[in-house]
């Protein structure tokens, strides 16, 4: 085993890392970037050695910067993580030319399954049944769109370099592909450095089933079962499970030996990731009908093995260090055993009901459900952030990642949903309610998975409120009323047990709560009751209001509704937490905010910060509410931004290329 490790990556898999180190007794060395200077990572390892700038270009990916941190420090040997570093070829290379170990696969294994057509012909070699697709070398537009239109349509364009959902277009008529093919090669070319792609048929209903298999220096490999990675928005995974429902032990033996014998295709030594497209031609509930095909190989650990981890008790990333110094498998095939059911959840700094725009910000709230790492039945939290940090625009938007188990998938479901109640984040836009109501669908709950999960279900996933106005405003004022009896000389007339001189005393409050306004009146009635009434006419909601502290929450009464409530203040917002769902609300100041003028019109602003790629219209211009008018590219995606109503491009205020912050000004549209 090694004495000492240097960790070429950040966030929650160099915390991750840095975990299973130190319980082996193996000292860690971090690396960091001008932005994480005082990120969890660098705290959580022994030591650290700053290699760069904020942006990947300037440090995670300077693999001759990590290098020398190594052998300045004394490193044995470099785990790359995921992401960054840990698939390039040449990176491996020149840690064995240093003379330090690359724990991953060998650089020719990482060769061989880099490029998706390479290795989808190497696969072929070896009798891995393939989707019907074109990867050839010839990249001409022309002949790419022939090989399409030959193949039939949908179709998938893919990066041929690419992974995480990157470089990935689905086409589902002839007329689209030449502007899908445009766009795909663009980002391939931003985050690999690569513009080849490939192009392959759409399978219809398909399954993403992933096969976990690691191989030692003597030759041995084994599969350690599969993880169904079917919930997907923007080819990216976001709920993840082992092993996968409705799996047969036949198809999960043919699946797990053709992974093997892909692994050993290349003589592959690590953890790494056989990744299948699986069709359902009986639908979902004839799983004896599905139908295998290979789509590529991760040579690295994933970012999902956690579920592997909860089903077998083993600690995959152990197995990576004991490996790559030398030392054979722990176990074989025949003493894998899969124990329960587990279900990772992808917690994002991002607004589903925006299209999944990233965001940026400050983690002024960041509570966790409790957790016991390693240990089945349990709910854990790989996370690389603390409360007070900062979710930059330079790196990845994921905020940790929370893996349930239980004994069965059911359970496992009722854990995970209990886990994300108890997750409050406050600060920027999370994907957590989102998750929660993935999770909660009916096509979820029984199994009938595919990847167009999300895009069928959203009518039940986007823009919902689970906490109505009158629970929201109950909780904001009953918040209010507890901030002011806690403060030093808080006037007496806003306690519930306030004295009166007379026997009534009111109180209004004004919420705007879903886009609209509300007014409430709290009235202090004799003997310390308290009655709100919300609202007016017909849709007025009127009752008694109680509640006591309990803890960090607020046992709430009100309208017939009973619940508990967390509420976070910050600055007029209060962001409201409960069982069935999270909102927000926010207290208006009717002095403060009379006779404020409508939010001005005409303006296109850069949602996030991020890079102009390019403008689809020119000054002068007439343009339709909806149509497209810039590309931004941020958090190494590419998002467009729309016209938001009928008009005219006055002027372009920025060109392709430029770097833009948060709010800026892209282009000015006049009325039509």
């Amino acid at each position: 085993m090694f004495n000492k490790i240097l960790i070429a990556n950040r966030g929650e898999i160099a915390c991750r890392v840095a975990a299973t180190a130190k319980r082996l007794g193996v000292k860690t060395v971090a690396v960091y970037s001008d932005a994480d200077a005082q990120a969890k990572h660098v705290a959580v390892c022994d030591e650290a050695v700053h290699i760069g700038g904020s942006a990947p270009r300037d440090s995670y990916l300077r693999w001759e910067r990590i290098i020398e941190a190594a052998q300045a420090t004394g490193a044995q040997a470099i785990h790359p993580g995921y992401g960054f570093l840990s698939e390039n070829e040449d990176f491996a290379r020149a840690c064995q030319a240093a003379g330090l170990v690359f724990i991953g696969p060998p650089a020719s294994a990482i060769q061989a399954m880099g490029l998706k057509a390479e290795s989808k012909r190497l696969m072929a070699k070896a009798g891995v049944p393939l989707v019907p697709g074109y990867q050839g070398e010839d990249q001409d537009p022309a002949l790419l769109q022939r090989e399409a239109d030959a193949i039939g349509y949908p179709v998938l364009i893919k990066a041929s370099a690419g992974g995480g959902g990157k470089g990935m277009r689905l086409v589902e008529k002839s007329e689209d592909f030449a502007a899908a093919l445009a766009s795909c090669q663009r980002e391939a070319t931003s985050s690999f450095g690569n513009d080849a792609v490939l192009v392959e048929k759409y399978v219809l209903r398909p399954r993403h089933i992933e096969i976990q298999v690691f191989g030692d220096t003597q030759g041995d490999v084994v599969y350690l079962f599969e993880r169904d990675c079917s919930v997907q928005r923007r080819h990216q995974k976001v709920l993840e499970e082992a092993p996968a429902p409705g799996m047969t032990e036949a198809l999960r033996r043919q699946m797990g030996e053709a992974a093997v014998a892909a692994a050993k295709a290349v003589n592959y030594v690590g953890a790494g990731t056989v990744e299948f497209i699986v069709e359902q031609p009986g639908g979902y509930e004839r799983p004896e009908q599905m139908k295998f095909y290979f789509m590529e190989m991760n040579t690295r650990l994933q970012v999902e093995h956690p579920v592997t981890e909860a089903i077998t008790g083993l600690d995959l990333v152990e197995w990576q260090l004991r490996v790559a110094s030398g030392e054979p498998l722990p176990l074989q095939q025949h003493e894998l055993r899969i124990h329960g059911h587990a279900i990772e959840a992808r917690i994002c700094a991002e607004n589903p009901d925006n299209n999944f725009l990233p965001a940026n910000g400050t983690l002024n709230v960041y509570g966790l459900p409790e957790c016991v790492a390693f240990e089945r039945g349990t709910v854990r939290v790989d996370s690389g952030v603390r409360q007070g940090d900062a979710i930059s625009p330079f790196y990845d938007s994921m905020v940790a990642k929370l893996i349930v188990h239980g004994d069965t998938r059911a359970q496992a479901l009722a854990r995970l949903d209990e886990a994300l109640a108890q997750t409050h984040i406050v600060g920027l836009a999370t994907n957590v309610q989102f998750l929660r109501r993935v999770a909660r669908t009916d096509a979820f709950a029984q199994a009938r998975l595919d990847t167009a999960l999300i895009q069928r279900e959203q009518a039940a996933l986007f823009q919902q409120e689970s906490v109505g106005l009158p629970l929201a405003a109950a909780a904001a004022v009953a918040q209010t009323l507890l901030r002011e009896r806690a403060a030093e000389g808080a006037d007496p007339f806003s306690r519930r047990d306030g004295f009166h001189t007379h026997g009534v005393v009111e109180r209004r409050f004004a919420f705007e709560f879903g886009g609209a306004h509300a007014k409430a009146c709290l009235t202090y009635q004799r003997g310390g009751t308290l009655h709100l009434a919300l609202g007016e006419g017909d849709a007025a909601v009127a009752g008694p209001l109680s509640f006591t502290l309990q803890g960090d929450g607020i046992e709430l009464q009100f309208a017939g509704q009973r619940t508990r409530a967390a509420v976070y203040a910050q600055g007029e917002v209060d962001h409201v937490f409960t069982p069935r769902g999270a909102t927000q609300i926010t207290a208006i100041d009717l002095l403060a905010h009379a006779g404020e003028s409508a939010a001005e019109g005409g303006r296109l602003t850069a949602p996030m910060p991020g890079k102009v790629v390019s403008f689809a219209v020119k000054a002068g211009d007439q343009v339709a509410k909806g149509q497209p008018l810039a590309v931004m590219e941020a958090m190494k995606m590419e998002h467009t931004i729309a016209a938001p109503q009928d008009g005219v491009v006055a002027e372009l205020l920025y060109a392709p290329g430029d770097q833009v912050t948060e709010g800026a000004e892209l282009l000015k549209l006049s009325a039509a």
